[in-house]
């Protein structure tokens, strides 16, 4: 009887494409339709950086129009006086107004935000959760002059009455010692920015509570952990990078706030200790109030402060970008 053998011999091994042929079957490979929004998409990110560039350098070449005429310390001069010869100006105040109330509003608003995500996506019922979700970004939408006038007639009448408690309280820090006056000062623009930050930061940090892994809060709860410690644990870690985005994105805002600053704020060009006595001003306030009305020179100056303004918020981004890069573990998490 015969026997057929098989031949179990291993066929030759099929030869793998290089690295360089794989890229250009994928790059032949490619379709119309994607080489077009690669185009577009890569265009659109020339173009940010161009005019990025841009209004960098306009800044500071008019910055430097009016510096080089300056005859005090752009820096540390307390005056701002451009219609007369010579000229004197510096933004010593606009720099601590500006970076104070930020500070204020950052501090006020980001907890009260972080614990709204919170309450929205682990602790609301779901019939209560999108009606409060709708109203948070309807006040997302809100102009500023809205909030500015809301401000000067509702809030400042009705802030006597804190400013008298840390005045008895706290008065003897220095910082909120008040000397009766009306309360159009940092520390009710901090409240007022505060306030028009909060949607910001609370929307951005409500969808990134949003994307935590359940697997991981399934698992403590199986564990025994109660649902705080499941925020505490699972939760928060993953949201970090995006409460710091969230919050960059509302100090932003707030650095940046024009009218209704200059709505609830007498503003005066001395720095003054206390947050609740009126005084100071911001970098945006003061472009605003003094842009119709200066001369050549004088809008020049004003684009100085500004470019100031332009690299103090360039700086921020950046620190938050380094943050970020930091928790790698953000991107992908729920992959």
């Amino acid at each position: 009887m015969d026997i057929t053998t098989k031949n179990t011999e291993a066929p030759p091994p099929t030869p793998q494409p290089t690295e360089a042929g794989s890229k250009r079957a994928a790059r032949g490979a490619t379709r119309p339709g994607d080489r077009i929004f690669l185009g577009l998409s890569r265009g659109s990110g020339i173009l940010l950086l161009v005019v990025m560039a841009a209004i960098a350098v306009f800044l500071t070449y008019r910055a430097s129009l009016a510096i080089s005429e300056d005859h005090g310390n752009f820096l540390t001069t307390f005056e701002w006086n451009t219609g007369v010869t010579p000229p004197t100006f510096g933004i010593a105040v606009l720099a601590y107004g500006t970076v104070i109330s930020s500070i204020i509003a950052m501090v006020i608003a980001v907890p009260v935000a972080v614990a709204i995500a919170l309450f929205l996506t682990h602790y609301a019922p779901r019939r209560l959760s999108g009606p409060i979700s709708y109203v948070i970004d309807l006040l997302a939408a809100v102009p500023s002059i809205v909030y500015g006038l809301w401000g000067a007639l509702i809030l400042v009448p009705n802030l006597n009455g804190l400013f008298g408690w840390l005045n008895d309280y706290f008065g003897w820090t220095g910082f909120f010692s008040w000397e009766e006056g009306a309360p159009r000062s940092m520390l009710t623009v901090g409240i007022l920015l505060a306030i028009m930050i909060l949607p910001i930061i609370t929307n951005v940090s409500r969808e990134v509570f949003r994307q935590a892994p359940l697997m991981h809060q399934e698992a403590a709860l199986a564990l025994g952990a109660t649902r705080w410690e499941v925020i505490r644990m699972s939760v928060l870690p993953f949201g970090r990078s995006g409460v710091i985005s969230a919050s960059m994105l509302g100090l932003g805002r707030a650095l940046g706030e024009t009218m209704a600053v200059a709505t609830v704020l007498s503003p005066d060009f001395l720095i003054h200790l206390s947050l609740l006595n009126p005084g100071g001003g911001t970098f945006a306030q003061n472009i605003a109030s003094k842009f119709g009305e200066a001369n050549e020179f004088g809008r020049d100056a004003l684009i100085a402060s500004g470019l100031v303004l332009f690299v103090i918020t360039l700086l921020v981004n950046g620190a938050a970008r380094l943050i970020i890069a930091r928790r790698k573990e953000y991107s992908g998490a729920n992959a």
